[in-house]
Formats: C-alpha cells, sequence, structure tokens
C-alpha cells in the first residue's frame, strides 16, 4: 500500500503547483475581460467535457440512486458554492484577507472530519495542523494589505472555505463504491447545473463580448480549464481515495511557497511583473512553517479513512 500512497501525497503536491501557477498566469482575467460568474461559468463547463470525454473512454460512469443526493451536495458545495463565492470574494475583498481565510481550510476539514466520519485527530496531527496554519497566517499577514477590504468580500470567502471543507468529507465516502473518475464526473456535472442556477451567470455570459478577448488571454481560460480545474479537481479526489480530507486539505499550506517560486520563474521568462522583490528572509521562515506543518499531519494519517 506504500506505493499508491506515494503517488496520493504527490498528486495533492501537483495540484498545489497548479494553483500557485494559476495565481499568476490567470492574473488580468478577471474582471477586465470576464465577470466571476462567466470565468466559473466557462471553468466547469470546460472540466465537465473533459470529465465526460475520460469516463466514456473508461466506461465507469454507472452511479447508485441511493448514492445521487449525496453526489448532488458535493456538486453544490465542491463547485457550485466553492467556486462562486471565491471568485466573487476575490473579486470584492484584498489578497490579505482572502489569504487568512483561505488557510483557515484545514482547520474546518479536521473539525467536519471529527463530526462526520468519526475520525479522530492525534495530537501531532493538531500540531501539524496549528504550525501549518500559523505558517500561512504569518506569510499573508507580510505580504498583505489594508486596501480593497470588503465586509460582503470577506464573508463570500469564509463560505468558500467551509463549503469546500465540508466538500472534502462528504466525498470522502464515496471513494470507497466508485473510481475517481466517476465521482468527479457526477459531481461536476451535478455543479455545473447549480452554477447556471446562480442568478448573474446567464445574463453576464450574454452580455460578455468575447470577440473582444485577446488570444493571450484565452490561453490563461484555457490554463485555468484543463490546469487548475480539470487536472486539479481530478488529482483531488484520486488523493482522496487513499489519504484522509485533513491531509488532502493542508497541502492548501503550499500555495504561498509555489506562488514564490513561479513568481521568480515568471519573471526571469518576462511572463508576468516582477513581484521577486517582495520575498524575504522573514517570509522563507514562515514557509518552513508551513512544510512542517504538511509533514506533521501527513505523518499520522496514513491510514485509509472511510
Amino acid at each position: 500500500m506504500k506505493i499508491p500512497f506515494y503517488k496520493a501525497h504527490l498528486a495533492l503536491f501537483f495540484v498545489n503547483v497548479l494553483y500557485g501557477a494559476g495565481h499568476i498566469i490567470a492574473k488580468g482575467v478577471m474582471p477586465e475581460f470576464l465577470t466571476p460568474s462567466v470565468f466559473i461559468l466557462l471553468r466547469v463547463s470546460g472540466a465537465v467535457l473533459f470529465f465526460w470525454m475520460l469516463a466514456i473512454l473508461f466506461k465507469k460512469t454507472k452511479i447508485q440512486k441511493k448514492d445521487i443526493p449525496l453526489f448532488i451536495l458535493c456538486g453544490i458545495f465542491g463547485v457550485a458554492v466553492n467556486q462562486l463565492f471565491f471568485f466573487h470574494g476575490l473579486n470584492l475583498s484584498s489578497s490579505f484577507n482572502s489569504g487568512i481565510i483561505m488557510s483557515m481550510n484545514p482547520i474546518m476539514v479536521g473539525i467536519l472530519s471529527y463530526f462526520i466520519l468519526k475520525e479522530k485527530p492525534t495530537s501531532t496531527k493538531i500540531l501539524g495542523v496549528l504550525l501549518g496554519a500559523c505558517g500561512a497566517i504569518l506569510l499573508t499577514l507580510k505580504g498583505g494589505t489594508s486596501s480593497g477590504d470588503s465586509v460582503l468580500g470577506d464573508t463570500f470567502l469564509i463560505i468558500n472555505a467551509m463549503s469546500y471543507a465540508l466538500y472534502l468529507v462528504i466525498a470522502k465516502p464515496l471513494m470507497s463504491r466508485y473510481a475517481p473518475i466517476t465521482v468527479i464526473t457526477w459531481v461536476f456535472t451535478f455543479g455545473l447545473f447549480f452554477v447556471c442556477l446562480f442568478p448573474s451567470t446567464i445574463p453576464d455570459f450574454i452580455q460578455t463580448d468575447f470577440t473582444s478577448i485577446p488570444d493571450v488571454i484565452y490561453l490563461k481560460i484555457s490554463y485555468i480549464i484543463i490546469g487548475v480545474t480539470f487536472l486539479t479537481y481530478l488529482l483531488t479526489i484520486y488523493g482522496l481515495k487513499f489519504l484522509s480530507p485533513t491531509v488532502s486539505s493542508s497541502y492548501i499550506y503550499f500555495q504561498p511557497l509555489l506562488v514564490v517560486l513561479f513568481a521568480f520563474v515568471f519573471s526571469y521568462l518576462n511572463w508576468s511583473a516582477d513581484y521577486t522583490n517582495t520575498i524575504t528572509l522573514e517570509k522563507i521562515l514562515y514557509m518552513i512553517l508551513i512544510f512542517l506543518g504538511v509533514y506533521l499531519t501527513s505523518k499520522t494519517s496514513t491510514k485509509k479513512v472511510i
């Protein structure tokens, strides 16, 4: 069983590599060219297309009627509520506030796992979550600003973090009954339905002038659909098959470090503006806390949790 666990950890790390690059690559798409609702519609509909192509290829798409309500809940909290509230919240609030709130996700997952999955936390796991959270919060505090604060935006981000935490927990039982591609295909299919029901989605889509969007922006949108949506959700659901929701969510602590690394790379390649002057020794120390937190959390969660 060591190989699946190794692959699961590698999958979750790669998820955050994609997310880390996405923070920089996607810069400038919203709200200049797409509204948050339209961006989410393109992300989810594009991902649904890819998931169904893959699912049909492997012929693993059948689900039992008794599990449909749980799939619907996963679609609501893991796709519709999660993505819509994150993009709308980020559009209104500051990066400082969003970073603080998002770092609460593993803690929310740990609490929900205790009540829903009866996953008993160990003292080492609690220490790991706290260390990772401290590193992420301190790193965000160092780089954050007070501009663009919004009570409504912060509320949206809190709803997003809670929604994704709930999704990671309630999706776990499905992993024991279905292949990862089956789970994520139906989760996104139901999620797309609820995204379309969001009041501003269809009107904003109709009013969007897609002919005025430059080719480079379309490349960024494609990366978000394929890399930051299709691959990340597929790899996350694979990781959930072998690891607990708490471990899966703890990998979010890698994102600040990966964003910094991609800032150097993309600046060197002239793919983005230069953000490297904001990197200090103090921030590097906070990143070490993040690595330590993920290590301690993962070390105590090698058993399969159902």
